[in-house]
C-alpha cells in the first residue's frame, strides 16, 4: 500500500479522522465507507489510486472508529453527513472532487451529489440505490422490507448495541464474514474491524445512522436528479438490497451507467481489480 498519512480535520463542528495517500497536488478522489466498516474498507483502492497520481482521501465517517461521535440521533441525518463531506472538500481547497461511496457511504455520496452537485465532478456508487428508490422499496416492497429487518431492529433503544458488543463484537464480525465470499475478510483484517468497533461510543453512533434515517427529516433538495456523470457498480448477491433497485435508480440520473457483478455486497473487496480499473477509466473519460 502507498504511504498513508493520518490527519484529524475539523469540519461541520466535529473532528474527523482521515487517512490520505498520493501527491497533495493530484486530482482528489474521496472514498466513503459504509456500515460496519471504517477507512480500512478501502485498503485495496488506496494504493492503486495513490500510485496513479491521485490524492486519495479516506475518512472515518462521523461516529466511526477515531472520528468524533456527536450525541443524539439527529447528528447522523443525511444533511449533516453531506456537510461533513463538503467540509472536507473545502479543507483540501478543492472546487470539485471525484466521490466514491459504498453502502452507507454510497447513501452519503448520493445525498452530497444531490445537495451539492457543483462540488462533485464524477460520482461512483456501490450497492445502494438512489434515496427515492430506497425509500419507496423500504416502505412498499415486501421483498425489500424482509431484507431490511435489521434496519427496523436498529430503531430499538439499547438492544442493537447490546447484541453488537456481546462476546467482543462477535455479531458484527460474523456478519462481515458470513455475508461475503469465503476468505474475503482475513482473520487479521477482522481483528482490525473489532478494534474499530470497540472505540468508545462507536457502535451506538454507528447504529444512530439507521435511527436517523427513519426518525429525522432532511431539508428537501431543489431536485432529486443526479446531474453529473455517474457509475453504479452493483454486486447482485447482496443479502440486504434487492438488485432491481439498481436499475430503478437510473431513472433519477441524467448520465449514468450501471455495471453488475456476480459478487456479494462487499464489491470493492471481492472484485477489487475490476472495480479499481473501472473507476479509473470512468474518471479519466473526457
Amino acid at each position: 500500500m502507498a504511504e498513508l498519512r493520518e490527519r484529524f480535520i475539523e469540519t461541520n463542528g466535529i473532528r474527523l479522522h482521515v487517512m490520505e495517500a498520493g501527491p497533495a497536488d493530484g486530482p482528489m478522489i474521496m472514498f466513503l465507507h459504509g456500515f460496519p466498516e471504517f477507512w480500512y474498507a478501502w485498503r485495496k483502492q488506496i494504493g492503486y489510486f495513490a500510485d496513479r497520481g491521485y490524492l486519495v482521501v479516506v475518512p472515518d465517517q462521523r461516529g466511526y472508529n477515531l472520528s468524533d461521535k456527536p450525541e443524539g440521533i439527529a447528528s447522523y441525518k443525511s444533511d449533516e453527513l453531506a456537510k461533513d463531506v463538503v467540509g472536507l472538500i473545502d479543507f483540501y481547497g478543492r472546487d470539485q472532487i471525484y466521490l466514491v461511496g459504498h453502502d452507507w457511504g454510497a447513501s452519503v455520496s448520493w445525498w452530497t451529489a444531490i445537495k451539492y452537485p457543483e462540488r462533485i465532478k464524477r460520482l461512483v456508487i456501490m450497492n445502494v440505490p438512489h434515496p427515492k428508490v430506497m425509500n419507496r422499496n423500504m416502505l412498499t416492497n415486501p421483498r425489500q422490507m424482509q431484507r431490511s429487518w435489521y434496519i427496523f431492529f436498529f430503531q430499538l433503544p439499547n438492544a442493537p448495541e447490546k447484541l453488537a458488543s456481546a462476546n467482543n463484537f462477535e455479531w458484527p464480525v460474523s456478519v462481515l464474514a458470513s455475508t461475503s465470499r469465503p476468505g474475503t475478510f482475513k482473520p487479521e483484517e477482522l481483528e482490525e474491524y473489532r478494534k474499530a468497533f470497540a472505540q468508545p461510543g462507536a457502535f451506538p453512533a454507528m447504529i444512530n445512522w439507521y435511527r436517523a434515517s427513519l426518525q429525522c427529516r432532511n431539508e428537501p433538495p431543489a431536485s432529486f436528479r443526479v446531474t453529473m456523470p455517474l457509475l453504479i457498480l452493483w454486486g447482485l448477491d447482496d443479502v440486504a438490497i434487492i438488485p432491481e433497485q439498481a436499475d430503478q435508480s437510473l431513472e433519477y440520473c441524467d448520465q449514468a451507467r450501471l455495471v453488475k457483478f456476480d459478487c456479494t455486497h462487499w464489491i470493492q473487496h471481492e472484485e477489487a481489480d475490476k472495480v479499481n480499473q473501472m473507476i479509473e477509466e470512468f474518471i479519466k473519460e473526457p
